[in-house]
């Protein structure tokens, strides 16, 4: 984090709850012009009463600092919803069902929204086969130090099953399959993307291969 609470935060966010600085102050168990100073810049509440502002204020006290309100939107618990943070220093691979802000290493993660994944190209060619009840895939990729895919992942409305994997390695994984679902998977070079969904796939067959960027095979649009 590198700010700290603003004054113009405090006094938008009390605003907003409909507080006096008197209220607040009372709150806090401080003076109402203590509050004064601090919405003018001139001083700033101590680290003990950040927990409590915040809980005064209406928000987390990640939302103090940060000085906006997170808003998630994920409150169905869809995780086709979710996002995934990728360091490019440690390669820790974190998953999020909704919005947050996440540090690795000492830098900000960028988010990447599962919902503008694009689609794989003919430079990442997956094959998918299934036996009862599981998905073997294998995308064929190279696997070096500089040039490798991070992860593996399937993900469904309400689970997410994620392999990594790491250079020098298979880039395979094998998969449950538990209803409708989309595969993706990270390049540390070209970003996240993603496979055909499994909706036709959930009947139970005999093993069968599929490779998702042929027009005809799989879904038959892609």
């Amino acid at each position: 984090m590198n700010t700290y609470v603003t004054g113009s935060t405090i006094r938008q966010l009390r605003e907003a709850k409909g507080l006096t600085q008197a209220e607040l102050a009372g709150t806090l168990s401080v003076s109402a012009k203590t509050i004064s100073k601090w919405e003018t810049a001139k001083g700033l509440p101590d680290i003990s009463l950040l927990e409590p502002l915040a809980a005064a204020l209406g928000v987390s006290v990640l939302e103090l600092m940060q000085g906006e309100p997170i808003i998630n939107r994920n409150r169905a618990a869809n995780l086709l919803r979710s996002k995934l943070y990728v360091c490019p220093l440690c390669g820790n691979v974190l998953h999020a069902t909704g919005q947050a802000v996440v540090n690795c290493c000492g830098i900000a993660l960028p988010a990447l929204d599962i919902a503008e994944a694009e689609d794989a190209d003919e430079h990442h060619q997956l094959t998918v086969e299934r036996v009862e009840d599981e998905l073997f895939v294998t995308l064929h990729h190279p696997m070096e130090k500089n040039h490798y895919i991070s992860f593996l992942a399937y993900l469904t409305g309400d689970k997410l099953q994620l392999v990594k994997l790491y250079p020098e390695g298979d880039a395979s994984a094998r998969f449950s399959l538990r209803g409708a679902g989309v595969l993706y998977f990270y390049c540390n070079c070209h970003g996240l993307m993603n496979g055909s969904d499994f909706r036709t796939a959930t009947r139970r067959t005999s093993p069968q291969k599929i490779h998702l960027r042929e027009p005809d095979e799989a879904t038959g649009n892609r």
